[in-house]
């Protein structure tokens, strides 16, 4: 494959003691470009203009402000408003909307198509997807050519739902028929057990409520809830 692999942190990921491997890799992606988007570069012309045009969605932000650079998220806040107030008054100047009937699409005018394109992008997402999707490209490619990163796949702790199903489809686009075959019975098994293991975790974390139990042990429930919140909603929680 003649672009880059991410073999090594692919492997870690997959060597790590997590409930979804891919997850870890998204979240450290995630914390790079939060660093970088709050580091020098946001003094830089080409990413100030970078992130007026794209903005930020509401959980990058949140993730940015927590970082208490508050003079960096002022200044790039500052001139994307600049930018927006700029763009909106051109173009609702111009716009003359007209009312649609009562089932028809949604408006389709100059200043609702900025807002929705402004409202799906993001500066951070923007740097995040190119490398994921490049660690796509390498967990099959791994697939395929090195056995041991098979087993490493077979005997991980599942997957959230978001990256099984990423997973699953990605399989029809980089596999032949006889590898898809092998391929989504495995996953399968990986994200069933790794599922229903922590929904019996939450269970019990459940049951140990009940005063009956209270002098049960909490067998593996203690952290049952950030696991479950890693399954079902593709997000890491930092306990404190």
């Amino acid at each position: 494959m003649a672009e880059q692999l991410y073999t090594i942190p692919v492997n870690d990921a997959f060597s790590a003691d997590c409930e979804c491997p891919l997850c870890l890799l998204y979240k450290d992606l995630e914390e790079k470009a939060i660093e970088f988007t709050l580091g020098p570069s946001y003094m830089e012309d080409d990413n100030r203009a970078e992130t007026d045009r794209l903005g930020f969605c509401p959980k990058h932000i949140k993730m940015m402000y927590e970082q208490k650079n508050r003079l960096g998220i002022a200044l790039m806040l500052n001139t994307h408003m600049n930018k927006t107030i700029k763009d909106l008054k051109a173009l609702s100047s111009k716009d003359k909307p007209k009312k649609k009937p009562l089932l028809s699409k949604k408006a389709d005018n100059p200043v609702s198509s900025y807002i929705d394109n402004l409202n799906s992008s993001c500066f951070v997402c923007q740097r995040i997807e190119p490398i994921f999707k490049r660690y796509i490209d390498t967990i099959f490619h791994m697939y395929k050519k090195d056995p041991d990163f098979k087993e490493k796949l077979k005997n991980c702790k599942g997957f959230c739902l978001e990256h099984y199903g990423l997973l699953y489809n990605s399989a029809l686009s980089y596999l032949s028929q006889k590898e898809i075959d092998e391929f989504i019975p495995l996953i399968n098994d990986s994200f069933f057990k790794g599922l229903e293991r922590v929904n019996g975790d939450v269970s019990w974390f459940i049951d140990k409520y009940d005063y009956r139990n209270q002098n049960a042990p909490w067998k593996n429930s203690k952290d049952a809830l950030p696991r479950a919140i890693i399954k079902t909603c593709h997000l890491i929680i930092d306990e404190e």
